[in-house]
């Protein structure tokens, strides 16, 4: 059992649900689909800052624009918006602003602003055909559709609101800093799709500690914690490898850490791709029946030590 010993602790330290899923060459996945949306699904969106609701800020685009791939932080989390890179544009909405929708069906219709070069789109289409691949969320062309999303670059930054709102709603990846990694088009669009931020999870302090003093002036707000009442984690346990997870130096005023796991050897913030926690999540978002990704290797000993038990794991 020493082996076992061994294995478990391994997963605990990088996470069940573990790397990106496209980096496991073993993942199944099963193209019969199907999903069961009620219309009435809504999100809570009264948790959310007052600063979620207004207009695109030149000073979070002049922010991106100065990122680079050397930067302590993701360039999401540099905007003036609520936790970084959420907006709701007062434009887009008309009378209540507190709740969202999941999108019927899981289809999403999307346009892409032609402003984006080739790779700059083969950047975005790569992260849809992730979904694609492992979810059954479909995103399709806009050909006049009541609700859709607008994919734009305006030099605002990196933002979206969450959930369907009604109407044409915009998401938000200027060039080349929201680009530069698949991950950040996959955070994005996970906003578009209905998901908050992992360690805005009511239960995060059980998992990573917050360093207020190491917190940008003004920016204390980006790292509240959801009302439980309010908050649907669909089943899913903690994620510290979500691609909506912060990263360790996220809104740092003096390049120390801001938030810390409490879990060593884990890399918070990743941004290469969907996490499985975050595939399940959108699943059991969406009611979808798709086969949940396999673990291969992992699965086959795990199973062969521990048998019909993973299935009592989140």
């Amino acid at each position: 059992m020493a082996f076992g010993y061994l294995l478990l602790n391994l997963i605990l330290i990088t996470g069940y649900y573990g790397l990106p899923v496209e980096d496991d060459p073993s993942v199944i996945v099963n193209d019969e689909t199907e999903n069961s949306i009620d219309d009435g699904d809504v999100i809570d969106l009264t948790g959310l800052e007052p600063n979620a609701f207004g207009y695109p800020k030149d000073e979070s685009g002049e922010a991106v624009a100065n990122w680079t791939e050397s930067s302590l932080m993701n360039p999401e989390e540099m905007g003036g918006y609520a936790e970084g890179d959420i907006l709701i544009p007062q434009y887009t909405r008309n009378g209540v602003r507190d709740q969202a929708s999941l999108w019927p069906k899981g289809i999403i219709p999307y346009d892409i602003d032609r402003r984006f070069n080739q790779e700059q789109r083969d950047t975005i289409m790569r992260a849809i055909a992730d979904y694609h691949r492992l979810t059954c969320l479909r995103f399709v062309p806009y050909k006049g559709q009541a609700d859709y999303i607008a994919i734009k670059s305006a030099n605002t930054g990196c933002w979206s609101s969450v959930g369907r709102l009604g109407g044409r709603q915009e998401v938000n990846l200027q060039a080349p800093g929201c680009l530069s990694k698949k991950g950040t088009v996959l955070h994005e669009l996970l906003h578009a799709v209905g998901f908050m931020h992992e360690q805005s999870r009511p239960e995060r302090d059980n998992f990573v500690k917050i360093h207020y003093n190491n917190i940008k002036t003004g920016a204390e707000n980006n790292f509240k914690k959801a009302d439980p009442k309010r908050s649907n984690d669909y089943g899913i346990s903690y994620d510290y490898n979500s691609v909506m997870h912060y990263s360790e130096h996220a809104f740092s005023k003096n390049s120390q850490k801001t938030i810390e796991p409490k879990v060593s050897g884990v890399t918070l913030g990743q941004r290469e791709g969907l996490s499985r926690g975050d595939v399940k999540k959108i699943n059991n978002m969406y009611n979808c029946k798709k086969e949940e990704p396999q673990t291969g290797w992992v699965g086959s000993i795990w199973q062969s030590l521990f048998g019909d038990k993973s299935k009592d794991l989140p």
